[in-house]
């Protein structure tokens, strides 16, 4: 969203939809039926956005509704969904509190994906940085407040471990942050702890650790390594890797991202409320060797270029998952290689 003015907001519904469109997801993360229940997807024309709501439709929820002013979003992501009767497009900015307020009526869960990326675009711009992750975040968590919504669940980050130098990483553990970015995401934690305590908003969040998947945006200045790395070499182009490439990273396929969102959005663990869980697999890979799988899957082993260390980056990261295991039966069902497999395959369609 960034150097944007809030904008005006739009609300559509569109007529039925083709159900062969919603073919990625069988395996229900969730039981019971969820179609009494009306769901938001904030950012939900993002990457796990567009996922999240690709979910919900498929196993029949009553109402998504998606809130994306498409700074970095893509309508693209959500063309499949345009017939559904149950999709709304909700088109406006979180930095607009009015905005916030009018997206969250008749909404009993929240699913809060909304946010300005990237550790190098936060050194950049850290004001807009702040703007949309800090103040959006919060006109959001008082709009769900003021709208007595069931649930509020919102994408945090590993970012927040920040220079904390122990592995595996436990929630409770966190370090010095190393980004603007990375004080925004922490900053969000503080303040839902806050409405949590306060006035008993049902807040979860969800600690992400580098997910990437299908929509993933492979282009820009600030595109995310996996889908730049597939895009370059399936162009037989060679990667540039920031230092010797032996930097550590928990790669997290995006199903296992929207499994943590649903279950946290429908448990019934009370003690769960208020907390904030890492959502990874487990798994520790360095650059070279995700580079290498990336070239195999690709039939393209260009061989990478090695730059200059990035500022603001984490050395290493693995998560400890037994948190969200133990409160929210989160289980991963999708590892690195098969990840990257679903990757490279749907960047194949394109």
């Amino acid at each position: 969203m960034p150097g944007m003015a809030p904008v005006r907001s739009f609300l559509f519904s569109f007529a039925p939809m083709n159900q062969e469109n919603l073919s990625a997801y069988t395996t229900p993360f969730h039981t019971g039926p969820i179609s009494g229940l009306h769901f938001l997807v904030t950012g939900g024309a993002g990457f796990i956005g567009s996922n999240i709501v690709e979910y919900l439709l498929s196993f029949g929820a009553g109402r998504v509704r998606v809130l994306d002013n498409f700074s970095t979003g893509h309508r693209h992501n959500l063309a499949p969904f345009a017939q559904n009767p149950a999709f709304e497009l909700f088109e406006g900015d979180i930095r607009n509190p009015a905005t916030c307020a009018e997206a969250c009526k008749d909404i009993h869960i929240v699913l809060h994906q909304a946010a300005l990326g990237s550790v190098p675009r936060s050194l950049a711009d850290p004001l807009t940085t702040n703007d949309v992750n800090i103040t959006g975040h919060l006109n959001m968590l008082e709009a769900a407040r003021a709208n007595n919504v069931q649930r509020f669940v919102y994408a945090a980050s590993s970012s927040t471990y920040g220079d904390h130098p122990v592995l595996p990483k436990k929630e409770e553990n966190i370090g010095n942050p190393l980004s603007p970015y990375a004080v925004t995401k922490y900053v969000n934690e503080l303040y839902a702890g806050v409405y949590f305590r306060t006035w008993a908003l049902p807040v979860i969040g969800l600690r992400y650790f580098n997910v990437f998947g299908p929509r993933q945006d492979p282009n820009g200045a600030y595109a995310a390594v996996i889908p730049l790395f597939i895009r370059l070499m399936k162009a037989g182009q060679s990667p540039v890797i920031n230092g010797a490439g032996l930097h550590t990273r928990d790669f997290t396929f995006v199903e296992n991202a929207v499994q943590a969102n649903i279950r946290a959005a429908l448990t019934n663990n009370a003690d769960a409320l208020g907390q904030v869980f890492n959502v990874a697999v487990g798994d520790r890979t360095n650059l070279n060797q995700m580079t290498e799988i990336i070239g195999e899957l690709t039939r393209c082993p260009v061989k990478p270029i090695h730059g200059p260390e990035r500022p603001g980056d984490i050395r290493d990261s693995l998560a400890d998952i037994s948190k969200a295991a133990a409160m929210l039966g989160y289980a991963p069902q999708v590892r690195l290689y098969e990840g990257l497999k679903r990757t490279v395959e749907w960047f194949g369609k394109g």
